[in-house]
C-alpha cells in the first residue's frame, strides 16, 4: 500500500514527538511492505514567523493532496502575552479544521492496567476505555456574530447549530458505539441553552436508526464530575465543541499524562491526527517530551484512514509493553526516564 502523510510538525515540542511517530511509521513501512510518502508543511507559530500567516495557502494544498495529516502542536507563548495580536498561531488549526471539514473529533480515553499513573484513585480508572466524539467546526468557536462593542468594554460570541452539524457527528458517535458496547451519553446545557436542546431533538430522532444502542442523557455539569467520580460508565461520550474541548482534557487525568492521548479529525475527505497535548514551550528542543500520544495518534491514522488494522495493533501493543516494562519519559516514570528520541527507540523495537 502506498499513501501520502502531509506532516504539519508545528511548534514546541511537536517536531520532536513527530519524529518518533514517522519513524513508528517508516518500521512498519519496512515490516509490513507499505510505502508512506511524507511530506511536510508549516502551521502555527513557525509558519507565522516565516511567512506572516498561521496556515499558508501551500499548507492548504498539501493537506488537501495527502491521503491523511499528522500534526504535532501548535502554540507559542510570545503570541499569548499581547491581547493585541492579531494573527494567532491556534487559528492556523482552528482555520484548517475549517477548511477541510474536520468536523468530528474523536478522543479515546484509557487506563493502563499494568502501572497507576493516575492522580485518581486505582478503583476509578481501572479498565477505564472510553470515546468522546466531539463535533469540531461549529459552535461557539465559529459562530459569528463575534467581537467587540461599546468602545471594546463589551465582547461577544455567538453559539450556533444546525441540525445538519448535529446529525453528521451523531452518525460517527453511533456508528462507533455499534463496534463497542453499544451505549452514547449525549452531553449537554439542555436546561439553559436553545442549541443543546435541538441536539437533543435531533440525536433523540436520530437514535431511533440505532435500536440496539442505549442512548442517555447527561447535563456538561454533570458529565464533568462522573468522568472523575465513575468514568467506567461510559462508551461513546457525544458532545459540542466547547464542551468537548473541556471534558476531554479533564478526562486526560484517567490515563496520568496529557502525553499518552491520541485524537483524530475525521472530515468527509480527509482526517487529521495529532496528541491531544500542547506545544509545551517548556520542553522545547529538550528531548523528553513524551511521543507517545503521537505515536498512538499514527496507529489511529493507520486503523481509520488506511484501514490498517494489523498494523494499528501492532503499535498499539508495542507501547503497552513498553509502559508494562516501566519504560516511559518522566512524566510517567519517576526513576531512569527515557528520552523522547529513547522511548521512541524502544518502541519500535518491540514492533
Amino acid at each position: 500500500m502506498k499513501k501520502t502523510i502531509a506532516v504539519l510538525a508545528g511548534d514546541g515540542v511537536g517536531p520532536e514527538v513527530i519524529n518518533e511517530a514517522i519513524k513508528v511509521l517508516k518500521k512498519l513501512s519496512t515490516k509490513f511492505r507499505h510505502q508512506f510518502v511524507f511530506k511536510n508543511a508549516l502551521i502555527g507559530a513557525c509558519a507565522i514567523d516565516k511567512t506572516g500567516s498561521a496556515l499558508p495557502k501551500e499548507t492548504i494544498a498539501v493537506c488537501k493532496s495527502s491521503d491523511a495529516i499528522l500534526l504535532g502542536a501548535v502554540g507559542d507563548p510570545k503570541y499569548d502575552t499581547n491581547p493585541a495580536i492579531k494573527v494567532r498561531p491556534e487559528q492556523g488549526l482552528l482555520t484548517l479544521r475549517k477548511e477541510l471539514g474536520l468536523y468530528a473529533n474523536l478522543r479515546p480515553i484509557f487506563s493502563f492496567p499494568i502501572i497507576s499513573l493516575s492522580p485518581l484513585r486505582k478503583e476509578v480508572t481501572q479498565n477505564v476505555d472510553f470515546v468522546i466524539v466531539r463535533e469540531l467546526t461549529g459552535g461557539l468557536y465559529f459562530g459569528k456574530p463575534r467581537g467587540r462593542k461599546n468602545n471594546d468594554s463589551t465582547a461577544f460570541e455567538t453559539n450556533i447549530y444546525s441540525k445538519k452539524e448535529i446529525l453528521r457527528v451523531a452518525k460517527v458517535a453511533f456508528e462507533l458505539a455499534m463496534k463497542r458496547h453499544k451505549k452514547v451519553t449525549l452531553v449537554d446545557k439542555a436546561n439553559v441553552l436553545e442549541t443543546s436542546r435541538l441536539w437533543r431533538e435531533t440525536v433523540m430522532e436520530y437514535s431511533k436508526n440505532f435500536p440496539d444502542i442505549t442512548l442517555e442523557y447527561m447535563y456538561v455539569d454533570n458529565a464533568a464530575m462522573q468522568i472523575i467520580k465513575r468514568p467506567i460508565m461510559f462508551d461513546v461520550i457525544l458532545t459540542d465543541n466547547i464542551f468537548g474541548d473541556i471534558l476531554s482534557d479533564e478526562a486526560s487525568v484517567i490515563a496520568g499524562s496529557i502525553g499518552l492521548l491520541p485524537s483524530a479529525s475525521i472530515g468527509e475527505k480527509t482526517a487529521l491526527y495529532e496528541p491531544i497535548h500542547g506545544s509545551f514551550p517548556k520542553a522545547k528542543n529538550t528531548n523528553r517530551a513524551n511521543p507517545i500520544g503521537s505515536i498512538l495518534s499514527a496507529a489511529l491514522m493507520l486503523k481509520i484512514s488506511f484501514g490498517l488494522e494489523e498494523e494499528a495493533e501492532a503499535v498499539e501493543k508495542a507501547v503497552a509493553k513498553t509502559i508494562s516494562q516501566g519504560f516511559g519519559t518522566a512524566d510517567i516514570v519517576s526513576k531512569n526516564p527515557l528520552t523522547t528520541s529513547e522511548l521512541g527507540d524502544k518502541i519500535v523495537s518491540l514492533i
